[in-house]
């Protein structure tokens, strides 16, 4: 891939989540989840955007959650792992904001993963 193709490729994800961000807002009682993906790495981040907190996170460079690879079945489990964070801070209800991505592979395996434990989108 050239550094043009990656630039493009790049700018498009920004504007699908500009796009998708001016109708989505996290507040206290459902507050906003949103899902970032490295080459290495995938991060959770729960956001109540009235405040401008962040309730819950997960990723995998966490000590605890190091085992879990960049793959559909590790993002399943760190989709449970904020699942049950969440449920800890009686948290029950969220809008997920799938950052720009499309809502497949490792971003829908996350969502599945939260959806099994318990949380509501």
């Amino acid at each position: 891939m050239s550094v043009k193709e990656l630039n493009d490729k790049l700018r498009k994800r920004e504007q699908r989540k500009l796009h998708v961000r001016k109708n989505i807002e996290g507040t206290a009682e459902k507050p906003r989840m949103t899902v970032f993906k490295s080459n290495r790495y995938l991060y959770v981040q729960v956001i109540d955007d009235m405040a401008g907190a962040t309730l819950a996170s997960a990723s995998t460079l966490e000590e605890s959650l190091k085992s879990i690879k960049r793959n559909l079945d590790g993002a399943g489990k760190l989709g449970e792992e904020i699942g049950k964070r969440l449920k800890d801070k009686n948290v029950a209800t969220v809008v997920f904001d799938r950052n720009g991505y499309k809502y497949h592979g490792i971003v829908k395996a996350i969502a599945d993963g939260a959806r099994k434990a318990g949380i509501q989108f």
